[in-house]
């Protein structure tokens, strides 16, 4: 009996969709909406540079945003790499590096290393901040209403922030789930950009 359950669950895995496996049912001008856990709203929040700031201006970053955060009690946060990630790479090359027994291989295998490891300092600061609402039961009407005040609420605090749009979210679901960030234009259909459209 164990074993048909886990067979059953196999196939249907196999049968689902991408956007099911993700979770992702579709994108909308101004949300993600979810398979079971909500309409996600993101707001984009532009760090600041605190290794520039003083300790009282940094004691105020943080006060204004416990101030957001006493105001909005739905609010998740999160924290995304912006850039591609080259950590796995690093970790083939040094893997690499420890098995090769030729010399000349082992000083390229090395040179990739410390390529991917200037790319990454370079990139040090490619974090993408986000303010996450999830929409649960809010009436239509609602929605906007609720959403300007908690980015009017941000903005009041001195974040400089921005909620994110069709583009910004396909963009962060491809960083996420691929480390892609060099398409200028993502299509929401496979192949859409070879359509050309009738007149």
């Amino acid at each position: 009996m164990k074993k048909k359950k886990i067979s059953e669950k196999k196939e249907a895995k196999q049968r689902a969709s991408t956007r099911q496996l993700i979770g992702a049912k579709a994108v909308t001008d101004y949300s993600l909406v979810t398979y079971g856990q909500g309409e996600l709203v993101y707001f984009i929040v532009k760090p600041s540079n605190i290794s520039v700031l003083s300790e009282a201006s940094i004691g105020a970053r943080i006060y204004a945003l416990m101030t957001v955060l006493k105001g909005v009690a739905e609010i998740e946060m999160l924290c995304l790499n912006s850039r591609e990630s080259f950590e796995n790479n690093k970790q083939f090359l040094k893997m690499r590096m420890e098995q090769e027994d030729n010399p000349v291989i082992r000083k390229l295998l090395e040179k990739d290393q410390n390529h991917l490891d200037r790319i990454q300092v370079q990139m040090a600061t490619a974090r993408e901040f986000l303010i996450l609402i999830r929409l649960k039961d809010e009436k239509e009407s609602e929605v906007f209403p609720y959403l300007s005040r908690i980015e009017k609420s941000l903005k009041e605090q001195g974040f400089s922030v921005k909620r994110a749009d069709k583009e910004d979210i396909k963009r962060l679901l491809a960083v996420y789930y691929e480390q892609n960030v060099t398409t200028e234009k993502f299509e929401d259909f496979d192949g859409e950009r070879w359509i050309i459209p009738e007149d």
